[in-house]
């Protein structure tokens, strides 16, 4: 080796092992240890710190195909989590380029600071185009990520830990990323200059499920008029309608539905049945699916980035949004009570239905979108009018989706 190859040779100091034995090697940065997860993609340019903090990701780790991840620092105001103590589950980052130094007003951290405080390993250097290719091809991989700044790996240890991880089939993640015990939530979304707001209008009572839910989603009911008061995942039907609400909210989060499903599927059956208006996104969705008689599957690559376009059955548009999930109802096996409202312009999976002649409605993907579009917002509107519905109330017009070209 010369002394130019010398200077110019990047000690590896972090490393991706696959279950079949793949090694990546890279620069570590964030967190030090090792943690054993599924390895995905997600295409979106921004909102990184956004990203890392859903708890939708637990047990993931998240490739970046955007090369410059970092550039404009952390701050307190993007977390998602909504406890902002805990960690949102996320296993690890992974990136082309290094992390710069932030350039943004608004930053309070550097990047990687701010994941070892959350636990989070990072990896860079590595060629994420030929990583998303492999997954594109063979499907989301289950592996482990390490990092030691000493540059010392036990391979066969590694690889062996690689394939022996089950994988996030039959697992309940829920239980781990939800919270505590019960709270309130007044908080109305960021404005520029002003940041958040404070809910000043209580036309509606809402109890949200949490199964992993994030802060923009509980901004965007209180922006839409609701006091929400916020379950754990463990919740029962007595518990959620005790509080008297008007409607009934089913989160986000991580993890296999049917396996969550076992202790919140009856739940949600009940809470059908009580004839509320009840609205569903993501892991909530593909529950509600599960409680009317429909089934999930587990996806080849999943669905994760902003840029994914849907086809809204109702109203004949098309809106790009915020995708984040690695299960999928599948719409064959939904009963004839039941209506496809949305469907994936990808690959025509499914992304939203109702029950005919009810007040119940999910979608599969993040209308809170953050990050992400705001295509969807519109789907709040639609919740809240049900709820004005039931009342006798005059509904509003919804927010309405772009149109399709």
């Amino acid at each position: 080796m010369t002394t130019a190859d010398a200077w110019s040779a990047t000690p590896v100091t972090a490393v991706l092992v696959l279950a079949d034995g793949t090694v990546i090697e890279g620069q570590g940065f964030g967190a030090t240890g090792q943690a054993c997860a599924e390895v995905c993609f997600n295409t979106a340019i921004t909102g990184y710190e956004e990203i890392l903090t859903d708890p939708s990701y637990a047990g993931q780790i998240v490739t970046f195909t955007f090369p410059h991840i970092g550039n404009v620092g952390t701050n307190d105001e993007d977390v998602e989590t909504v406890n902002m103590a805990s960690a949102s589950g996320v296993r690890g980052a992974i990136l082309r380029a290094d992390v710069t130094d932030p350039s943004n007003y608004r930053s309070s951290r550097h990047l990687d600071a701010w994941l070892k405080a959350r636990d989070i390993i990072g990896l860079s250097g590595i060629d994420t185009r030929a990583l998303t290719a492999l997954i594109r091809e063979r499907g989301a991989q289950n592996a482990i990520i390490a990092h030691s700044p000493e540059g010392i790996f036990d391979l066969d240890a590694l690889k062996a830990a690689a394939a022996n991880w089950p994988g996030l089939v039959g697992m309940d993640l829920a239980k781990d990323v939800t919270a505590g015990q019960s709270f309130t939530w007044d908080e109305t979304p960021w404005v520029w200059n002003d940041g958040y707001g404070q809910r000043r209008d209580d036309s509606f009572h809402v109890v949200a499920i949490d199964y992993g839910i994030k802060r923009n989603i509980l901004r965007l009911l209180a922006d839409a008029g609701c006091k929400v008061t916020v379950l754990p995942a463990s919740a029962s039907a007595e518990d959620v309608l005790s509080r008297e609400p008007d409607g009934i909210f089913l989160s986000n989060g991580p993890g296999d539905p049917a396996a969550t499903g076992e202790y919140a599927v009856p739940v949600i059956r009940e809470l059908v049945a009580s004839g509320l208006p009840l609205f569903g996104i993501c892991l909530g969705h593909q529950m509600l699916a599960l409680a009317l008689g429909g089934e999930t599957v587990k996806m080849h690559q999943g669905h994760h980035g902003a840029n994914h376009p849907v086809y809204d059955r109702t109203t004949g548009k098309v809106e790009i949004t915020s995708m984040n999930h690695g299960f999928a109802v599948d719409a064959a096996s939904l009963p004839e009570t039941v209506e496809e409202t949305h469907v994936s312009l990808f690959d025509g999976s499914n992304c939203g239905l109702r029950i005919s002649g009810q007040p119940v409605f999910s979608v599969q993907y993040h209308p809170e979108a953050s990050p992400g579009p705001r295509d969807s917002h519109y789907l709040f509107r639609r919740f809240t009018n049900l709820m004005r519905a039931r009342r006798g109330d005059a509904e509003l017009p919804e927010k309405a989706a772009p149109a399709a070209a």
